[in-house]
C-alpha cells in the first residue's frame, strides 16, 4: 500500500482548530516531548491548573476547556510568547544536527522497528505495567534525542493496566478504568483521502481488522494497534482489552496482533526496516511474517527467507526464569498457525512448531516463543551482565555440549532516559555543571563536569528535593486518606507528616514474591527502634502495586500498612497507593536512599534504583541486576554476598539483619555526621561519586548507543549482504546448514597425539569424515576456563602431507596440564554465526 498517509490532529471534533493558534497547541499537546522537556507546562497550567494537576495530560486540558478560556489565553501576549517560545524550542530540537547524523552519515540503517508490549511513556498514556514498558519508553525518547531512526509498534489496551486503591485496613483494592481514545495523547493514522488506516489479519475463521494510531515521540513514530473496531466479531474486539489478562487464547491472540499485524503496518506505511528489534518474545510472531513476505517478493522458500531476515532480527530477553516465558500447546498452535504455516510459509507444522521446542523431534513439547526468537534472529542479548550469564543457562538447552559461555547471548545494559526522571531542581545543576544538550551527545565530559560541584551546592540541591517530596507526600497522602475513609483527625494529621531534613528512604516496586518487599519487615520491633530514633529518625515512602489476584502479594501490602497502624508509625513510614509514573518521578526525585531487595539473580536488570542517580539518590540494594556490575564502596551499599540462595528463609532472615545493620552502623551515621557547615562531607562525596561515574553509565543515552552501534549497524550490514545478488550467500548458507545435517555424524575423530613442548604442547589430530564437508568444519583444541581463568582455544590446521589421511595439528602455548585440553568439532562457513544458527559439535571422547 503506497497511498499517503495523514495524521489528523482530530478526533472527534473537540477541538476548535478554527480559532487561530490552536492547531499550534494541538501539536505541541500531542509531541510526547513534553513528557520529558518541561518548557510547556506552564501553558497547560495557564489554560487549566486544576486539570493539569490532575491529569498531567496536555490533550485532555485542551479538550476539556471551554472555548472562552482558549480565546482569553490566546488574547494574552504573555501566553503567546510564551507559546512561541515552546514552539522555537521545538522545532530547533526537531531541525537540530544529532548524534546518528554526526557520527554515521553514511549509514546503510534507514530504520528500525521496534517491537513491545509496553510502553511507559507518560501516565497520560497508561499502556503500561512496569519493568519492560519503562525500558521501552526511555529507549525511545533516547533515540529521538539521538536521532537513531527508529519506528514503534505497539497495542492500544482498552483498559491498560489496573488502578489501586489502599482502603482502611490496608487492603489494596483493584480498578479498572476505560483508556479513552479520544482523551489520550494520540491519533488515529488516516489516508490521505480521510479512510482511517486499518490493517487486516486473519484469526482461524475471521478477518479481524486492527485500527491505527500513531503517537509521537519527538522525532520517533510509535504506532498503536487497536481491536475495538465495529467491523470486528465481539470476540476480537476484546483482543486488544486489557494488558496481561486473560489466558492464553487471549495473550496468543494479541502477539498475534504485535507480530504479524505490525509487520504488515510497516509494509502499509511502506517503511523497510534494516533491523527488527524485539523486545522480549511477545513479539516473536514479527520473524514469520517478516519470512513471509520476503518469500512473496523474491519467491524464496521458508528457510531462505529466514535465513536471510533474521540476520535483521535481534531479540532482547528480559526474563530471568524459565516460567517467565510465553508457552502455547501443540493444539493451541495448530488452532492459529495450521492454515498460516501450510498456505503462507508453505512448510511442514512440525518443522514450524520446531522453531519453538527445545527437543525439535518431541511433537508433545509447548511451543516456547523465546525460543522462535532466538531461532528467529541474527543476535540475542540480555539486559545486564549478571543476566547475560542468567540467559546463557536458561538458554544452554538449545545448544547441547556447548560450553555456557559460549551459549550465543550478549548483553546491553538497561539504561533510564534521565531528562524524564530529572527534576527541575537537578536539570537546573547538571544544566549548569553540563550543558543544556548533554543527554544528545556522547557524555565523555558529564564525569569531569559534576566532579567540580562544591559540596554546599550539592547538599542544598538534595534537601531541596527532599523538601519538594514531602510536600507532595503530604498532598497525596491526605487525598489517599479521604478516598479511603481516614478520621477527621488523620486528614488534620496528613498535612503534618514526615519531616524535611530526616534521612528518607524510598522503596516502590511491584509485591512479587521474588522482590522480598517485606525483607524489612523481618523484625518489626529493630525496624520502629531504626526509624524513631530520636537523634537520628528515619522516613520511609512505599509504593507499589501487587498483581489483583495474587493473595500473597497482597497479603504483603496488607503487612506493611497494618505494621504503620500498629506502631502509629505515620509520621515515619506512608504507603502510597497507585503507583504510576508520576508517582516514581516524585519518589526517585526526592529520597535519600532507595532501597532495593529482590532475590539474586531474578531480577534481570531493574530500573527503578537508576533513576535516583542524576537526582543525588544513592542506591542500596541486593548485588542483582545492573548493581551487580555498578556497585562498588565509594557508590552506594551492596547487601548480600553476590551468590543465588534460592528460596531460603534462613538466608532471608540473614539479609534482613545485614540490612537492619547497615542502616544503623553506616548509613544512618553518614547522613547525621555533619561538619561545620552542617554538611555530612562522606554523604555528599558518595553523591558526588554516584551522580557523576554511574548517571552517565546507565542512562538510557548510553543503551540506545550501545544497540547502535553493537547490533544495529551491524546486523543492517549482515542483512543486506544476505539480501544481495539473488540471495546467493544464503542460498548457499542453508544449502551447506542442510549439507552438515545430514553429513555430521560420519565426523570421527579418529587418533589425538599430543607431545609436551618447551613452552606447551604439540598436537596432531586425525579426522575421518565425508568429503563433502570438508571445507565447512573448523577444528580447535579447546580448554574450559577454571578458577577465573579464560577459556583457552587454538585452531588446528590440516596438514597436506600427500596420504590422503587428513591430519590436523597445532601448536599450544600454555602452562595448563595436557588433560585441560580436548579436541573439537564445530561448524565454518561463509557468514554463519556460531552456534547461533548452527548447534553442531563434536568432542574428543
Amino acid at each position: 500500500m503506497n497511498k499517503k498517509i495523514i495524521r489528523a490532529n482530530q478526533i472527534y471534533g473537540f477541538i476548535p482548530l478554527e480559532m487561530e493558534g490552536v492547531d499550534a497547541l494541538a501539536d505541541l499537546a500531542l509531541d510526547m516531548r513534553w513528557s520529558w522537556n518541561h518548557e510547556a507546562d506552564k501553558l497547560w497550567e495557564r489554560i487549566d491548573p486544576a486539570l493539569w494537576e490532575l491529569t498531567q495530560n496536555p490533550w485532555v486540558v485542551l479538550q476539556t476547556v471551554s472555548h472562552d478560556q482558549l480565546e482569553r489565553q490566546l488574547a494574552d501576549p504573555a501566553f503567546r510568547h510564551l507559546m512561541k517560545e515552546v514552539q522555537k524550542s521545538r522545532d530547533s530540537y526537531k531541525q537540530s544536527t544529532t548524534w546518528f547524523q554526526q557520527n554515521f552519515p553514511a549509514s546503510s540503517l534507514s530504520n528500525v522497528a521496534y517491537f513491545s508490549m509496553e510502553y511507559m511513556l507518560s501516565e497520560a498514556l497508561p499502556i503500561y505495567v512496569g519493568g519492560l514498558g519503562n525500558v521501552a519508553g526511555d529507549q525511545l525518547k533516547a533515540a529521538s534525542d539521538l536521532g537513531v531512526p527508529i519506528t514503534a509498534i505497539g497495542l492500544l489496551y482498552q483498559q491498560g493496566y489496573f488502578r489501586q486503591d489502599i482502603d482502611s485496613k490496608g487492603n489494596q483494592q483493584a480498578y479498572f478504568p476505560y483508556n479513552d481514545p479520544g482523551s489520550l495523547p494520540i491519533t488515529p493514522l488516516r489516508l490521505d483521502n480521510g479512510e482511517w488506516l486499518r490493517i487486516k489479519i486473519s484469526l482461524p475463521g475471521y478477518p479481524v481488522w486492527l485500527r491505527v494510531w500513531q503517537v509521537q515521540v519527538g522525532n520517533v513514530n510509535l504506532f498503536l494497534l487497536d481491536s475495538n473496531d465495529p467491523a470486528n466479531l465481539p470476540i476480537h474486539r476484546g483482543i486488544t482489552s486489557e494488558l496481561y489478562g486473560g489466558g492464553a487464547d487471549l495473550r496468543i491472540k494479541q502477539e498475534i496482533v504485535l507480530g504479524l499485524g505490525g509487520w504488515r503496518l510497516l509494509k502499509a506505511l511502506d517503511i523497510r526496516p534494516e533491523i527488527c528489534h524485539l523486545n522480549e518474545g511477545h513479539a516473536a510472531f514479527v520473524v514469520l511474517e517478516r519470512a513471509n513476505d520476503y518469500m512473496k517478493e523474491s519467491g524464496l522458500p521458508f528457510e531462505t527467507a529466514l535465513t536471510i531476515t533474521r540476520a535483521g532480527n535481534l531479540f532482547t530477553t528480559h526474563t530471568a526464569v524459565e516460567a517467565g516465558f510465553d508457552y502455547f500447546s501443540p493444539a493451541l498452535m495448530e488452532q492459529y498457525f495450521g492454515e498460516y504455516v501450510r498456505h503462507e510459509l508453505k512448510c511442514d507444522f512440525n518443522r514450524f512448531m520446531a522453531l519453538g521446542r527445545q527437543d525439535e523431534k518431541d511433537s508433545d513439547q509447548y511451543f516456547n516463543m523465546a525460543f522462535l526468537a532466538i531461532r528467529g534472529s541474527g543476535a540475542v542479548n540480555g539486559v545486564s551482565q549478571l543476566h547475560g550469564r542468567v540467559s546463557r543457562h536458561l538458554f544452554s538447552s538449545l545448544y547441547p555440549r556447548w560450553p555456557i559461555r559460549e551459549v550465543p547471548v550478549g548483553t546491553v545494559t538497561n539504561g533510564v532516559h534521565m531528562p524524564s526522571w530529572d527534576s527541575e531542581t537537578a536539570d537546573e545543576l547538571w544544566t549548569t555543571a553540563c550543558g543544556k544538550l548533554r543527554w544528545k551527545g556522547d557524555l565523555s565530559s558529564t564525569e569531569t563536569d559534576i566532579c567540580a560541584v562544591p559540596d554546599d551546592t550539592l547538599w542544598t540541591f538534595r534537601n531541596r528535593q527532599r523538601q519538594t517530596l514531602v510536600t507532595y507526600v503530604r498532598q497525596r497522602f491526605e487525598r489517599q486518606a479521604t478516598l479511603s475513609g481516614q478520621s477527621a483527625e488523620m486528614l488534620e494529621r496528613a498535612k503534618e507528616l514526615l519531616d524535611n531534613n530526616r534521612l528518607t528512604l524510598g522503596f516502590a516496586r511491584r509485591f512479587v514474591n521474588y522482590k522480598r518487599t517485606n525483607l524489612l519487615l523481618k523484625d518489626p520491633q529493630r525496624l520502629y527502634r531504626l526509624l524513631t530514633d530520636e537523634k537520628r529518625p528515619v522516613q520511609l515512602v512505599l509504593a507499589g502495586k501487587a498483581p489483583p489476584f495474587d493473595e500473597n502479594g497482597n497479603a504483603m501490602i496488607r503487612q506493611w500498612n497494618e505494621f504503620i497502624q500498629q506502631f502509629n508509625l505515620y509520621d515515619h513510614v506512608l504507603f502510597l497507593s497507585d503507583y504510576d509514573m508520576h508517582l516514581a518521578e516524585h519518589l526517585v526525585q526526592g529520597v535519600d536512599l532507595w532501597v532495593n531487595t529482590p532475590r539474586r539473580p531474578w531480577e534481570a536488570c531493574g530500573t527503578s534504583g537508576m533513576k535516583v542517580l542524576v537526582n543525588g539518590g544513592l542506591n542500596l540494594s541486593v548485588l542483582d541486576g545492573w548493581w551487580a556490575e555498578a556497585y562498588t564502596p565509594d557508590l552506594g551499599w551492596a547487601l548480600g554476598d553476590a551468590l543465588e540462595h534460592k528460596n531460603n528463609p534462613e538466608w532471608d532472615t540473614n539479609e534482613a539483619n545485614e540490612l537492619y545493620s547497615l542502616l544503623e552502623e553506616q548509613i544512618i551515621p553518614m547522613f547525621y555526621t555533619r561538619n561545620e557547615k552542617e554538611i555530612p562531607e562522606q554523604w555528599v562525596e558518595k553523591m558526588r561519586h554516584s551522580m557523576s561515574k554511574l548517571t552517565p553509565r546507565f542512562s538510557a543515552n548510553r543503551t540506545v548507543r550501545e544497540y547502535t552501534e553493537k547490533y544495529y549497524l551491524p546486523m543492517a550490514a549482515n542483512f543486506r549482504k544476505r539480501s544481495v545478488n539473488d540471495a546467493g550467500l544464503a542460498k548457499k548458507m542453508v544449502h551447506i546448514a542442510t549439507l552438515l545435517k545430514q553429513k555430521w555424524e560420519t565426523i570421527q575423530i579418529a587418533r589425538v597425539d599430543m607431545k609436551p613442548t618447551a613452552t606447551g604442547y604439540s598436537v596432531r589430530m586425525l579426522l575421518q569424515l565425508d568429503e563433502l564437508i570438508r571445507d565447512f568444519i573448523a577444528v580447535e583444541i579447546y580448554s574450559e576456563g577454571i578458577s577465573g581463568i579464560d577459556p583457552e582455544k587454538t585452531s588446528m590446521q590440516e596438514e597436506f602431507n600427500g596420504t590422503g589421511e587428513k591430519w590436523y595439528q597445532a601448536t599450544i602455548i600454555t602452562n595448563r596440564p595436557a588433560t585441560d585440553f580436548t579436541v573439537r568439532i564445530i561448524p565454518a562457513y561463509e557468514h554463519v554465526s556460531i552456534p547461533l544458527e548452527d548447534n553442531h559439535i563434536l568432542w574428543q571422547r
